[in-house]
Parts: structure tokens; C-alpha cells; sequence
């Protein structure tokens, strides 16, 4: 239990310095995964853990970390995993956009968001992998 939680701090820090230092189109090949089936139900309980796994990380480092190195975290877990899952990147509505952020990401597996499930609307602007959905 301990391990993973670690290993989820560890790609926090990695994903916050990508996002700060690395241009988009060298880390985006790493994000999300395609499958042409559906995750089981043992992936995607696996694939719920993991995403505790990150949020329990993200509480515990010095740093704050905002959804998109959350969600490239819990990407490259599930990756490794050999989850499929969609990595989404959205932005709300422009007249939306006055009482906090305007971008957000999150993951989904089997079209389920189960990372950075935040009150809409969102408008989906790019889905990276794209796990088959229900």
C-alpha cells in the first residue's frame, strides 16, 4: 500500500516539473491508452485504487498539485497497469468562467470519470487514449 502511494508522489513531482519545463508534444504520447475492449471489473477496481493511491499521495507532498499532473500521475499508473483509460483535457463555457478555473482534466475508464470529478459544464477539448466505453 505504502509502495504505490509512493510511487504516486513520485510521479506528482515528475508530471508537475513536465507540465512546468517539457513542452506538450513530448509528454503527450504518454497520457491515456486504447483498447479495442472493455476493462474488466478487477481493471477498473484496480484502476479506482490507484486514483486513491494519487489523491492520498497529493495530500501528502510539500507542493500542491492542481488536476493535470493528478491526472498524468494516475495515467502513467494505469498505463503500467495495462488499463485502458482516456486522459481529457476541457474548458468551461466562457461565460463560466468568472469564480475559478477555466481548464481542467480528469480520467476516465470505461467512461467513468474516477479522477477530478468536478461540477460541469465542461467542454472536452482534447481525449487522449480512449479506452472502449459502455
Amino acid at each position: 500500500m505504502r509502495r504505490r502511494t509512493g510511487a504516486a508522489m513520485a510521479l506528482l513531482g515528475a508530471a508537475r516539473l513536465a507540465v512546468a519545463l517539457v513542452p506538450f508534444r513530448l509528454w503527450r504520447g504518454s497520457l491515456g491508452l486504447a483498447t479495442d475492449r472493455l476493462p474488466g471489473t478487477d481493471e477498473r477496481t484496480e484502476a479506482v485504487r490507484l486514483a486513491r493511491h494519487v489523491e492520498r499521495a497529493a495530500m501528502r507532498l510539500p507542493f500542491a498539485t492542481r488536476c493535470l499532473p493528478r491526472a498524468m500521475a494516475l495515467s502513467w499508473l494505469l498505463r503500467r497497469a495495462g488499463v485502458a483509460h482516456a486522459l481529457i483535457f476541457a474548458v468551461r463555457p466562457a461565460e463560466m468562467r468568472a469564480d475559478g478555473d477555466a481548464l481542467h482534466a480528469w480520467v476516465e475508464v470505461a467512461g467513468k470519470r474516477i479522477l477530478g470529478d468536478l461540477p460541469g459544464p465542461w467542454h472536452v477539448t482534447l481525449r487522449l487514449g480512449d479506452a472502449a466505453r459502455n
